[in-house]
């Protein structure tokens, strides 16, 4: 049992250690020595990365000194991306990276169930059948009897209010699990490793948008002021929370700091009630722990004697603190105290334990250079007894540490050829629509991998034997940003990427296919072939491959041929070497508000044999929120211009057969304002304008259409409602491709979002949709004549649609490209 509360407890360290060492200042650490003298625990429970209240996370974590925890049950792999072209599992890869970065912002720790964020529900029946409900809910629970939580707070009431079916299911979830953790017979597997849990209460974090009316008077409410400001961090809880809400940049909920009271308002679920005080009738002293009542007295002494210019003069008390603690018989409280108190010996001596890797990756099999380096910056005694590389090697040191002398040694590990890859664990087997595959129960419920390479300093402080665990990382000097951190990776020997993410085949004619192969470490050779469907044929049907240099490149060109018919497929590209096969594609993810992370999915491209016809030749694309919108494009025959600021003017415009705003351009482009009349005027002289969706929040300008629309939250979430064409002759319906119900087959995550509601006379709905239960929705597609061209704004989803290669998206979107041009108009024109 002790083993998997370090697992669950340290998974947090790494993460914030894989990007740069923490060095706290003395501040700091008497927040943290404060800390280690309140034991209670907080949780925060709701549905997607960007809806935990980082002010109460803040306010729990750094003023009432609790161990505060947000367990999202999603990684947000549904939403839309402002930083970038990311979508589904690559987004979710940045969401959980951006959740992590907000946690050591505002002091909370970070889990995760596998919920797979499928995009936007309707309701909580179809949520709990898609997600399968027991499943998610055994991994609520897990994460209760794992972290024991003594209140949980839940962002969303357990109905209809919370407006979205992920939200209403966090919050059932999160009530019935308050039973479940504390039942023995349920879920018996987890009690191998865990105990049963018997939260006290749980409170809705209510009074925002589904009970305006709650205020600080309602009875039976607990009214909590989390603007207080905190002299230690130097900052009131919302600053740091906005802070920590920043970190979201993906969704674009960059924050401003506030000062002053800021009332949140909880209101009771469930267990017992509290009066005036979430933690009341909670002992969260050492009383609560047998024989932890000295433990207090001591840490009381320590945080009376402490000198943050001489923090090392603490020892004694913290020595003699840890020696209590290690005999508890209450192992989570011991476990997660001794991580505690040693994480402040390490603070207050100064101590630097690092392990820089020779390069920021290594393959099975092979060695990888470290360099390790340990300094103890006090004058109180350390040794250093041993160097552990995760049952790899040993290094036995037997060194005393004296004060700022720096050790720093180098070693060379050998890779185990039967080493996994560092693939986020929830990626590595398929999974379905609604959940992740995850086997290994000590995974579920953690936000990321266990570092590549654990590295364990065995130590010796006043007589007691401390262990700690620091991740290799991977380091190196910018020129410009200085000293800069990645995480270390272990990775294949060869990648392949195939150049598209989806090829169109419109005619029998072949098409070239480049496969991009790039070492993963030196000296690889072998054949490269792609896999092809039934009745598709590449040619050659192979080639050898020689790659000298660790990321040296060489791209290979096989002809693709498709079937006579209709045929939806995939490829794949597989390497052989040494007998050995290898078929992983490599996307690097770079962003500065997070560290790198590397994904390997399988080397997969989508190909698909349609029907279709084009018109047309220029299109010009002016970029919004990012999306691969002209890549696809590109791929039916388009010369596609993503246009620079400088580019659109009215001479460059008129070149053009369409322009296309990308999704969310009103919302993000912050130059749009300017654009738009020459946009307009554009129109109005014989182009077309494709608008697509954006939110009614945030726009940057209010004049984007010839005639009046309002956008609103409508939407259709169930990918398979039925849609109805309301104009089946009118061009976009009908030229060059006649679109009919069966090009609505097959497409992903939803039809369409965010559709305007109101509309002037002059537009025309072109499509009818929506969810069960509702009322059509017909703002989805809209299409204006203004002046000689035409004016279009669709809420669809074609960001989504085009990139997974949904053979009706690009027929349907095709027309409306084609509106414009001379034979489009000369075929709509005819009686």
């Amino acid at each position: 049992m002790r083993k998997m509360y370090l697992l669950l407890l340290l998974c947090v360290v790494f993460t914030a250690e894989a990007q740069r060492p923490e060095k706290p200042n003395a501040a700091d650490i008497l927040l943290e020595l404060k800390k280690l003298n309140f034991l209670g625990n907080a949780l925060y429970v709701a549905a997607h990365p960007d809806d935990e209240n980082t002010r109460l996370i803040s306010y729990l974590s750094n003023e009432r000194l609790a161990n505060t925890a947000y367990l999202s049950l999603t990684r947000g792999d549904g939403g839309q991306n402002l930083v970038g072209p990311e979508i589904r599992e690559a987004l979710g890869v940045i969401r959980t990276q951006e959740l992590l970065a907000a946690r050591r912002i505002d002091g909370g720790q970070q889990y995760f169930s596998r919920a797979n964020d499928f995009g936007y529900s309707k309701s909580a029946d179809e949520t709990q059948e898609i997600w399968n409900r027991e499943q998610v809910l055994s991994d609520v629970v897990w994460v209760y009897r794992n972290f024991r939580p003594d209140i949980i707070i839940t962002r969303f009431p357990p109905d209809e209010r919370a407006g979205h079916g992920h939200h209403t299911t966090s919050a059932i979830m999160a009530e019935e699990a308050m039973a479940l953790a504390g039942a023995k017979g349920k879920y018996p597997d987890q009690l191998k490793h865990v105990s049963t849990w018997e939260p006290k209460r749980l409170y809705m974090n209510t009074g925002r948008w589904w009970s305006p009316e709650i205020n600080s008077e309602t009875p039976g409410v607990l009214t909590i002021d989390v603007g207080g400001y905190n002299a230690l961090l130097g900052k009131s809880y919302t600053e740091i929370a906005a802070l920590s809400r920043s970190q979201h940049k993906s969704q674009g909920f960059g924050s401003s700091g506030s000062r002053g009271e800021q009332l949140e308002f909880l209101e009771y679920m469930a267990g017992d009630k509290a009066e005036k005080d979430i933690f009341e009738g909670i002992d969260t002293s050492w009383k609560r722990v047998k024989g932890g009542e000295k433990i207090g007295t001591i840490v009381e002494k320590a945080i009376a004697a402490y000198d943050p210019a001489h923090p090392a003069l603490i020892m004694p008390y913290l020595l003699e603190a840890r020696g209590e603690i290690s005999r508890l018989k209450d192992e989570y409280w011991k476990v997660l105290k001794l991580k505690q108190v040693d994480e402040l010996i390490k603070s207050v001596t100064g101590l630097f334990l690092e392990v820089v890797a020779g390069d920021y990756s290594v393959t099975p099999g092979d060695q990888i250079a470290l360099t390790v380096e340990v300094i103890n910056r006090s004058g109180f005694s350390v040794k250093l007894k041993q160097v552990k590389y995760n049952a790899l090697a040993d290094t036995i040191a037997n060194l005393e540490l004296t004060e700022n002398k720096d050790i720093t040694f180098k070693t060379a590990l050998n890779i185990p050829e039967d080493r996994e890859y560092s693939k986020p664990y929830w990626l590595r087997q398929p999974g379905t629509l609604g959940t992740y595959k995850v086997d290994d129960q000590h995974l579920i419920g953690q936000p990321e991998n266990d570092p590549a390479i654990p590295v364990k300093f065995v130590l010796e402080i006043g007589g007691q034997e401390i262990v700690y665990t620091t991740p290799v990382v991977y380091k190196w000097n910018d020129p410009v940003k200085g000293e800069q951190y990645r995480p270390f990776v272990i990775t294949p020997p060869i990648f392949a990427n195939i150049s598209e993410p989806v090829y169109i085949f419109s005619k029998t004619a072949s098409k070239e296919v480049e496969v991009t192969l790039k070492a993963g470490r030196d000296g690889v050779d072998g054949t490269v072939k792609l896999q092809v469907p039934e009745g598709w044929k590449a040619e050659p049907a192979e080639q050898n491959y020689q790659l000298t240099s660790k990321g040296e490149e060489r791209k290979f060109h096989f002809r693709l041929t498709p079937p006579d018919r209709q045929s939806i497929g995939t490829i794949k590209a597989v390497m052989l070497m040494n007998g050995k096969t290898f078929d992983n594609s490599l996307i690097t993810i770079d962003y500065e508000h997070i560290p790198t992370q590397l994904l390997m999915p399988e080397a997969e491209s989508k190909v698909v044999k349609i029907d279709i016809e084009k018109r047309g030749e220029l299109v010009g694309y002016i970029q919004g929120a990012g999306d691969a919108i002209p890549a696809a494009l590109r791929e039916i025959g388009y010369e596609v211009w993503e246009m620079k600021e400088d580019e659109v003017t009215p001479e460059n415009l008129a070149k053009l057969d369409a322009a296309i705003l990308g999704v969310r351009a009103l919302n993000t482009n912050e130059r749009i304002n300017f654009y738009m009349n020459d946009l307009l005027e554009y129109v109005k002289q014989g182009g077309t304008l494709i608008v697509q969706y954006n939110t009614n929040f945030r726009l940057k300008t209010d004049h984007f259409a010839p005639y009046p629309l309002e956008l609103s939250r409508d939407r259709v979430a169930d990918e398979e409602a039925e849609v109805k064409i309301l104009e089946p002759k009118h061009p976009a319906m009908s030229i060059p491709n006649k679109i009919t119900d069966k090009d609505f087959d097959g497409w992903v995550q939803e039809r369409g979002l965010y559709f305007p509601d109101k509309w002037d006379e002059q537009y025309t709905a072109l499509l009818s949709s929506h969810d069960k239960g509702e009322k059509a929705k017909e703002g989805g597609l809209l299409i204006a004549k203004y002046g000689e061209g035409y004016y279009i704004y669709t809420g669809y989803s074609w960001f989504r649609e085009l990139p997974a290669g949904v053979p009706g998206a690009y027929r349907i979107f095709v027309n409306l490209v084609s509106l414009g041009t001379n034979s489009s108009k000369a075929e709509a024109n005819k009686p």
